[in-house]
């Protein structure tokens, strides 16, 4: 992997959506950047943040908020990591932030949103972009054990740009875990793979991570479902096997064994959840390749 070592220097920036995943890296930002960091949020949620801020790990902090209509505060890079159904009112809120220069970097779960960023916002760079980390909203805030890390990047990395590279400085001085992938294609696809079988099978059964490693059938109905989404990344020149798929279970059945997944929180916490992102997806793109 060759490095571009031409500068672009990231001295403001933002994250639209401050949940359990958004809170986790906004937090290392906010300690490095003070006031260049902002959310970017509007109505009662942003009411909310400036009078309470958000508390992670038991630690409180009061970043700044930028609302939406804002036509001054302008950032280097947005990084978005709201839920799908929240995306296509997240691309209308940053459109007051944003200059032609702008990063774009998307982390949340699917395949399919930094096609609708880049539709929206077609001057702008817009990476790839995925999160992994375990972290969930508790009563008492934002709880994470594990802050995973952030991987990003052009589809293919092989040559490492200038915006790229001025992401994963950044990143790198906010100590926010951090991988340039050669192929992120690739990644986002096996990442998409694990959560459509992950996610949606323990949404429907109600099952921690243990009992993917426990009961055979649900451990049978996961390598499946994984198939699905394989079958149908190869279909677009997407290299992933059978390989990744038991790579896949091992890192199941090796998680926490009373972790949940962020759907199974969403279900239990009677929130809308990403079946259409992840199933939905599939089905369209089934249709497309061929793929029962």
């Amino acid at each position: 992997m060759e490095k571009n070592t031409e500068g672009f220097t990231i001295n403001k920036a933002a994250i639209v959506g401050f949940g359990a995943i958004g809170c986790i890296y906004g937090r290392r930002l906010y300690h490095l950047m003070g006031d260049n960091f902002a959310v970017i949020a509007g109505g009662k949620r942003a009411e909310r943040l400036r009078l309470n801020g958000e508390t992670i790990n038991g630690e409180k902090i009061m970043p700044s908020v930028v609302e939406p209509e804002n036509q001054y505060w302008k950032a280097d890079l947005v990084i978005f990591a709201v839920k799908n159904h929240q995306l296509d009112s997240a691309i209308n809120d940053i459109k007051n932030i944003i200059t032609p220069d702008t990063i774009i970097l998307p982390i949340l779960n699917g395949v399919s949103a930094k096609d609708k960023i880049n539709a929206a916002y077609p001057q702008n760079t817009v990476l790839y972009g995925l999160s992994k980390s375990d972290s969930q909203r508790t009563s008492n805030g934002i709880n994470c054990t594990w802050e995973g890390l952030i991987q990003f990047g052009e589809a293919n990395n092989t040559v490492v740009s200038e915006k790229v590279m001025a992401v994963k400085e950044l990143f790198d001085k906010a100590k926010i875990p951090n991988e340039i992938c050669e192929d992120m294609l690739r990644a986002v696809w096996i990442k998409f793979m694990r959560n459509v079988g992950m996610n949606q099978l323990s949404a429907i059964t109600g099952a921690t991570y243990s009992a993917f490693s426990q009961i055979e059938e649900l451990n049978k109905a996961l390598r499946e479902v994984m198939a699905e989404v394989m079958c149908i990344a190869q279909s677009k020149g997407i290299n992933i096997t059978e390989s990744d798929i038991e790579e896949s279970v091992k890192i199941v059945c090796g998680s926490a064994p009373e972790g949940k997944t962020s759907m199974l929180q969403d279900i239990e916490a009677k929130r809308k959840s990403e079946v259409e992102s992840f199933s939905g997806t599939v089905m369209e793109e089934g249709k497309k390749t061929g793929i029962p």
